[in-house]
């Protein structure tokens, strides 16, 4: 996970669940207090109605006095009745027999002498109401035919003091609309918040981010060779210290770099001195031993002679910095170049080289890029065996050019692999260990790359260079 992403988690996670958390809570608990609060409203409306009513005359009732137009005492019930809802703003008020028997309701839809239905759903309550003679209120609320929310509230209906039934008033929960839209409210204030929140984090992790970035970037140069580029300060305290001591480590690194460098150089010129010399009374004795048994001696001699040159150079090649003599150039004449320069040496080993190049606008210094691809060849054309081919193929990929130098040799060790690029890493009695990091040298001082794809009867080195964009 990247660092703006550890933030923005760091800001939003803790913000969200305490402001989620802290609005449920709130909710929950407003609408408890709501409801506890509608249903004893609800229950004491329900006890005053049962006060007005006349249980005995309610006892007296049957279903025949409400056929027709009712009898007297069924109609005078039913105004009174009536007019309790309408002053009470109750849905519906129905008064029931301890039994369960329907006495008289508001609304009319429940027959005198049905059972009242909301017996089963409210037993435990309306058991608090007709045996302890108490007021109670149902538990949950129950959604009506017109989609609204109601609750009711009981009350005991007495004669002679005695609890002969119960009053039933449905009042409809009004106040979850408002508590809802507030609710709604706060979720989007709890939006609006978060998306500051982000945005803050955005910010402050784009502050704190970008100079890390910027260090990463310099250590990644730095790790890859690039010991010339100047790491610069940053303002903050903290980074700023690890800008400090970066930057004092590449300087440690680069005076160490061109310390081995001139060392090298050094060494390698002293070398190079006495080794003309050498080469030149070896000539000399070789003429004079021209048919004699000790010829063959001399001949030796040469050949290591010639193999130490070839240390020597490589290492004031590589000790050197290299100036670009920047021109442009066809890849195809490039690649051509470096095979024919190998064809004699592939020709002796029975390899065959087979070079193709699509045409693209580059740029370089040709010299030095051959003796990389060169190198390259030359390494490809030592692994194969008589029969084997060795392949160089350049073509356009995307923004860059690649050359890959194919060979049907063993392939590259597992273990010797990631160590190829090394500085004196060989895996040849006769090698120097330069030769591949100097290609890449090279390659890179082109700000180009090279890559390596081995396994047994295939590898591939892959070099990548910048097209010319210039008119």
């Amino acid at each position: 996970m990247t660092l703006r992403a550890r933030l923005l988690a760091a800001f939003l996670l803790p913000t969200l669940l305490l402001l989620t958390l802290a609005g449920f809570v709130g909710y929950r608990s407003s609408r408890n207090v709501l409801e506890e609060e509608l249903g004893t409203s609800l229950s004491a409306l329900a006890a005053a109605v049962a006060a007005q009513l006349s249980a005995e005359r309610l006892l007296a009732l049957t279903p025949e006095d409400a056929e027709g137009e009712g009898s007297r005492t069924f109609r005078s019930l039913s105004r009174q009745l009536e007019a309790e809802r309408t002053a009470t703003r109750a849905r519906r008020l129905v008064a029931f027999a301890s039994d369960g028997r329907v006495l008289l309701d508001s609304g009319g839809s429940l027959p005198i002498g049905a059972q009242f239905p909301d017996l089963a759903r409210d037993r435990f309550e309306l058991g608090r109401v007709l045996e302890a003679g108490e007021r109670a209120h149902s538990q949950v609320l129950f959604e009506g035919n017109d989609g609204r929310l109601y609750k009711t509230g009981y009350a005991p209906l007495r004669l002679d003091n005695q609890v002969i039934g119960a009053v039933a008033v449905e009042g409809s929960a009004e106040f979850f609309g408002p508590l809802t839209n507030i609710f709604r409210a706060y979720a989007a204030l709890l939006a609006a918040t978060l998306l500051v929140l982000a945005l803050a984090a955005v910010l402050f992790g784009r502050a704190l981010a970008r100079p890390l970035e910027r260090l990463v970037q310099s250590a990644l140069r730095i790790g890859k060779g690039d010991l010339q580029t100047r790491v610069e300060p940053e303002p903050t305290v903290e980074i700023g210290i690890l800008s400090r001591e970066l930057e004092a480590m590449r300087q440690g690194l680069e005076s160490r770099d061109r310390q081995l460098k001139m060392m090298l150089g050094g060494v390698a010129h002293e070398v190079k001195n006495p080794l003309g010399g050498i080469e030149l009374f070896a000539g000399l004795l070789a003429e004079d031993l021209k048919g004699h048994e000790a010829f063959g001696h001399v001949q030796r001699i040469q050949r290591e002679l010639d193999y130490l040159k070839r240390i020597v150079e490589d290492f004031l090649t590589f000790a050197r910095e290299q100036k670009l003599n920047r021109l442009s150039f066809e890849p195809g004449a490039w690649v051509d170049q470096a095979a024919e320069l190998l064809s004699a040496e592939a020709q002796g080993k029975g390899v065959r080289l087979s070079a193709t190049a699509e045409p693209a606008p580059l740029e370089g210094d040709v010299s030095l890029l051959t003796s990389a691809l060169v190198n390259l060849v030359k390494n490809a054309v030592q692994v194969s065996t008589r029969g084997q081919t060795v392949k160089l193929a350049g073509r356009r990929d995307g923004g860059r050019y690649l050359v890959e130098v194919e060979d049907e040799g063993p392939g590259i060790p597992a273990d010797a692999l990631p160590h190829i690029f090394e500085p004196f890493f060989t895996t040849r009695e006769k090698g120097t260990g330069l030769g591949l990091p100097l290609a890449r040298k090279l390659l890179e001082a082109h700000r180009g790359t090279l890559t390596v794809e081995s396994r047994p009867g295939r590898t591939v080195f892959r070099i990548a260079l910048p097209l010319n964009r210039a008119p």
